[in-house]
């Protein structure tokens, strides 16, 4: 693990800890108490709430809190900004993600992602172009080139920024995470091709409230059809090591989940500070 890591986040899942997050508001206050809160990275949340990429921009500088910068020597956020953008993987609309990339976000969230092609297209989108005999080629990149207003997010040189503006893990010094939505039964039939054939997957989040609907039990998320089928999406997940998220977490299943083997925890924001608190504990921070 390196010691210059900017994304906390990454730096959990390295240390072999889960990590915590909630999403957020696009909103300044939002963003300065969540600053502040005892989570590893936030979720800015563009899907379901108006895509302003100006708003994001505002947010994710009032993520810097300048005490913390003077005590860490480090210039990245304590808390990791990412952002979920409206498009679904069907949509292939890469230049959201390019979009609030280029604000400095530290990662997408892609909702709706059902096949190995949806899933390669978020990865691509996230990584920039490079020579076809460079190593780690695949999957080849197609984020355009327009990096300065997020390396200064980053502070770092734009040469500094291209080293570590590619995806993890499959760059192991990347600093952008793909998290992939998996919320269907098509997504939860075409998992294990998915994640057996696009490298460079950070995590999969399961979208409890489509699956549940989708499957006639809405938001009942202890339904055993419901639980049967977020049970597979973790078996699939661990079969192929890569990290498996839960967007739900609360004082009645955090023991559980840990448990069962999610390490990225999302819980209510700003109201879930106890929460976290045990979950941490368990998790032997």
């Amino acid at each position: 693990m390196s010691d210059t890591r900017l994304n906390s986040i990454i730096r959990a899942f390295e240390s072999g800890k889960p990590a915590f997050a909630a999403f957020s508001k696009l909103d300044k206050q939002s963003a300065i108490e969540m600053s502040d809160a005892p989570y590893d990275g936030i979720v800015f949340e563009m899907e379901h709430n108006p895509y302003d990429v100006s708003a994001l921009g505002d947010a994710m500088q009032y993520m810097l809190n300048r005490k913390q910068i003077a005590e860490s020597g480090s210039v990245a956020p304590r808390v990791t900004p990412i952002a979920r953008i409206p498009a679904n993987g069907a949509e292939m609309n890469q230049s959201f993600a390019k979009q609030v990339l280029d604000r400095g976000a530290y990662g997408v969230v892609w909702p709706h992602v059902s096949t190995v092609e949806q899933a390669y297209n978020a990865v691509a989108s996230c990584r920039y172009a490079r020579p076809k005999d460079a190593p780690l080629y695949e999957p080849k990149g197609i984020r355009g080139d327009g990096p300065a207003n997020a390396a200064r997010y980053w502070g770092l040189s734009m040469a500094d920024y291209y080293k570590k503006a590619d995806v993890w893990p499959l760059a192991p010094e990347g600093e952008i995470l793909v998290g992939l939505m998996c919320e269907s039964t098509e997504a939860i039939e075409n998992l294990d091709d998915i994640l057996a054939n696009v490298p460079g997957i950070g995590f999969i989040l399961i979208g409890e409230g489509d699956l549940s609907q989708q499957l006639g039990h809405p938001r009942d998320y202890e339904h055993p059809v419901v639980a049967d089928a977020m049970r597979q999406i973790v078996e699939t997940c661990h079969k192929h090591k890569v990290v498996v998220g839960n967007p739900h977490v609360n004082a009645k299943n955090h023991k559980r989940l840990l448990e069962e083997g999610y390490r990225f925890l999302m819980s209510a924001p700003l109201k879930s500070y106890g929460v976290v608190g045990m979950a941490r504990e368990m998790a032997g921070y």
